[in-house]
Parts: C-alpha cells; structure tokens; sequence
C-alpha cells in the first residue's frame, strides 16, 4: 500500500478528531455563556468593532491572499467586489457590531403568565438556542454578522465559511476571539473551522449531540447538500424568487421607481425582484411604458403572449422560468387579472422570500398581505427592504423561508427558544 494510501484514513480520522474538539468546546461554551451579564456581551462586540478598526492592515493583509487566490482562480469581478475588506465593507461591519450592541437582549424575557386553579404559576422564559452552526459561502462580512447575533443571543457559534475567504475569515475569527476573552467571555464560544476541506462540513453535520441548530447562507446547492447531510434541524432558504405585482389601482409614480430598484438596484442578491406582475386592467400604454423603463436600465424580459405584445424586445418565457432566481438582469414579466391572478401565481411559483404590490388600495393590500404565503410583503416599496439591516435588527443571521421557527430576516430574537417555569408550593397531582 501507498504511503499516501495508508496516510488517507490517519488525515480523516485526525480531522474528525478536531470537529469533535470543537463542537466539544462550543457546547460546554454554550452552557458558560447563557448566564453571561448582557454587558459583557456588549463589551466584546464593541471590543471587536475597536478591533477591525486597529488591525486593518493586517486584515488587508490576510484579505489580499483570499483576493489573489480568487483571481488566479478566474472569480468574477462581482464576487472578488463580494470577497473584498474594503472600508465601506469595514465600516459596514463596525456600524453593525455597535447596532447589534445596543439592541435589547430577550434572553431572560417572561411571558404567557399563568396561574392554575391548583396554585401552580407558569410562565415561558426566553433562552438561548444554544450551539449554532453556520456554514456559508464567499463574503467575509458574514463571519461577523453571524458571530455578533448568536453572541447577542448568548448562544456559542461554530463558524465554517467559503475556502474562497479562508484566510480572511480565519483573521476575523482570530480578532473576535481575542474580544471575547477581553470581555472576559469563553474564547470557545465562537469557533472557525480550521480547514478548507469538505469532509469537515459532512463531519459537522452529524454532532447532533452538540449542535442545536444549523444554519446555511449561499448558493441554492450548498443549502440542498446541507439538508440532505445534516441530522441537525436547519433553517434555510434554497432562493428568492421575488414578485412585484403591479395593480390597475397603482399610482405610476411609484410603482415604475419601485419596479426598478427591485431589479435593477442590485440584481444579485435573494431579495431582489425576478418575476413582475402587471395587472391586465392597468392601462395598455402603462404597461408599455414600465416595460420600457426595464429595458432602457438593460434588463432583459422573459414574457407570456400578452406581456410580450407590450415591446418586441421581449422574449418568449417557458413554465421553468417563473420558478428561476436569475439574480443578475433578465426578469419574467407575466400578466395577470388583478390581485386575485397575482396572488394565485405567487403561491404557486414563489418561494416564500419576499413579494411586493404596488396599489393606491386599501382593500387590495389588505387581501394580497393576508393571502400570499411569503415572509415578508412589501405593499408600496421595493422588495430589496427585505433585510435585517434595514428591518431595525443591526445586521441578520440569514433570511429564512421556512415557517418553523422563524421567518424571513433572522435577528437576535430568532436565535432564542423558550423554556417553561412551574412554581408551586408543595402541590402534588391527584
């Protein structure tokens, strides 16, 4: 046998050996952490903001690798942009630690107070999660934005970012660390998983003993391999695919900007628009004047036969369209009959993301909010506000489509469960 051969099983085994460690450490951290003085965890996410302001060379330095391992690689320049530490990126990531800081914590928070006919009191308290694991793709930002939140939360994180920011993500996790021991906090509350190699995901994905919860943000196959893999409850969103629906009683001054921000603002990411509705009752010329508006900002239109009467530079849609996330300029425009035909259409090919309208009436916005099943509805405003940022929360974990145990934006609430409290005074049952 081949020395490499032989070598094979000793790597894996010496890998398993380390997630074990890890998911180890995180839950004895979790315990340790959950009794924690919320102060404390405000002074680690302000000492790690003070952090990526002080160490910014270095992190520029460890960043540079990740970036010219990307273009040796061929990235796109839309993904080297996602991939780099530049200030705005910074300074995004210290506005939102500081957000997250001064946000109240739910941990502790009493509700559905009872008192039994018996004497017994009974209350719910809110709790943390626990351990949390999220895997995730390219951005380095989210290594701080997930750290921040589960800390909030007063839960312990394990962290497994994209090989693409491996060494940035590593710096990151290096600083936050440091933070928390600053804090006096539990260095093994936050852990970063010390390998680009895959089987270490796999191998994660099983310590259900240890892990609570599990996380995936990034590509639609990404979360798909992390659902079939995981013994591990996980909340996720395979994609966003995000409708505007335009109705006759639209007021045009706001219905051709909002169209045009959900799609054209930034064209790659999950809240942006990938199917608009244009209500067959709104007037021909309208129609023809918003399709027009999209063209002229380069997005191209995929259309059904009465929306492509609208311009010829539309092109014919097939049945597979409707369910696509573009996430760059192309876009499906499909007419439909009223708020009744836009609500149908979305319950079929949504993806229970995020869906908007557009209309001066109570009655149908008042019927599309209480009838599409979506995360989050926009009535007059751009679906890209589907966002934990701009929802008040600092920065989200992720953005979830399931309806159990959270949906859409994902903040520090969403990382809490709840436990029952029964008080009695020597009460025994009959």
């Amino acid at each position: 046998m081949s020395e490499t051969a032989s070598s094979a099983p000793a790597a894996i085994e010496s890998l398993e050996g380390v997630i074990d460690g890890i998911a180890a450490n995180a839950r004895r951290a979790s315990l340790l952490i959950q009794n924690q003085p919320a102060a404390s965890i405000d002074k680690a996410l302000l000492a790690m903001a003070s952090c990526l302001e002080s160490d910014k060379a270095r992190l520029r330095e460890e960043n540079g690798k990740d970036l010219e391992a990307g273009r040796r690689k061929g990235l796109s320049g839309a993904m080297l942009d996602r991939l780099a530490l530049s200030d705005k990126a910074l300074a995004s990531m210290v506005t939102g630690l500081k957000e997250v800081a001064g946000l109240r914590s739910p941990v502790g928070d009493v509700f559905d107070e009872r008192v039994r006919p018996n004497g017994l009191t009974i209350h719910k308290v809110r709790v943390p999660i626990g351990v949390i694991g999220i895997i995730y793709e390219s951005r380095p930002n989210v290594t701080v934005d997930a750290a921040a939140i589960c800390l909030k939360s007063r839960n312990a994180v394990i962290l497994r970012g994209g090989s693409e920011a491996f060494h940035s993500n590593c710096a990151l996790a290096e600083l936050f660390s440091r933070s928390l021991l600053e804090a006096g906090l539990p260095a093994q509350a936050l852990q970063f998983i010390p390998t680009t190699d895959r089987a270490a995901v796999e191998m994660l994905l099983r310590k259900d003993a240890e892990i609570d919860l599990v996380i995936p943000r990034g590509g639609e196959s990404l979360i798909r391999m992390v659902v079939e893999k995981s013994r591990i409850p996980v909340i996720k969103h395979y994609k966003g695919v995000c409708h505007v629906f335009i109705s006759r009683n639209a007021d045009l001054k706001k219905a051709i900007p909002i169209a045009l921000n959900a799609k054209a603002q930034r064209p790659g990411v999950c809240n942006a628009m990938e199917t608009l509705l244009l209500d067959s009752g709104l007037d021909l010329q309208v129609r023809k004047i918003i399709a027009a508006e999209l063209i002229d900002k380069g997005v191209t239109l995929f259309g059904d036969d009465e929306s492509r009467a609208l311009s010829g530079a539309i092109e014919p849609i097939n049945e597979e369209n409707l369910y696509n996330e573009y996430l760059d300029l192309r876009l499906s425009i499909i007419t439909v009959n009223g708020v009744e035909g836009a609500i149908a259409h979305i319950n079929k090919y949504g993806s229970r993301h995020t869906d908007a309208i557009v209309t001066e009436s109570e009655d149908e916005a008042a019927l599309f909010a209480e009838r599409v099943d979506t995360a989050s509805v926009m009535i007059n405003a751009s679906t890209r506000f589907a966002d934990g940022g701009e929802y008040g929360m600092g920065c989200e974990i992720g953005i979830s489509t399931d309806k159990l145990h959270s949906r859409g934006p994902m903040g520090v609430e969403d990382l809490t469960t709840y436990k029952w409290v029964v008080r009695g005074n020597g009460q025994v049952r009959g």
